[in-house]
């Protein structure tokens, strides 16, 4: 069995709970995929809705959640959770907000702000995991992950 990581530290095996402060794992991991679930809903409205010199951007924060999504749900799979493709009602709104935005403004590089600041949530999300008790292989694909998105937004830090 391998020994799972928390904040790059071994944990005792022989503990039966998480320590006080360290997130679940599963549940971390659930709330990472619901969260890259409803960034993506928002960034599929943004690519039909992108103009034309914004759309490639878009796109590559959409691919980047997209496999994401699918990577952090074999995750959960492996672990015996159901993983749900549907976000929540949080990737609704964001659905909504770009969709109102786009029916009364454009989609350009004005919403960086709007994306940095959603692409936050995400991160933290990917952070609690890193904290918990994960196996060594899923501290290293979630680290990745989130190194992937963080080299992302650095790429983009020139728009607003």
């Amino acid at each position: 069995m391998t020994t799972p990581f928390v904040a790059g530290m071994m944990l005792d095996e022989t503990a039966s709970e998480p320590s006080a402060g360290v997130p679940d794992a599963e549940a971390a991991l659930a709330t990472l995929h619901t969260r890259t679930v409803d960034a993506l809903k928002g960034f599929v409205k943004m690519v039909e809705n992108a103009e034309p010199e914004f759309r490639p951007v878009v796109q590559k924060f959409h691919d980047l959640h997209v496999r994401h999504a699918e990577e952090i749900g074999r995750l959960l799979m492996a672990r015996g959770k159901t993983v749900d493709a549907d976000g929540s009602f949080m990737g609704t709104i964001n659905e909504t907000v770009v969709g109102l935005r786009a029916f009364f403004d454009e989609i350009d590089e004005e919403v960086m702000s709007s994306v940095r600041s959603g692409e936050g949530h995400v991160l933290k999300a990917f952070d609690e995991v890193l904290k918990s008790p994960v196996e060594a292989h899923e501290h290293s694909d979630i680290a990745t992950m989130r190194a992937e998105l963080a080299q992302l937004l650095q790429e983009t830090r020139h728009l607003d």
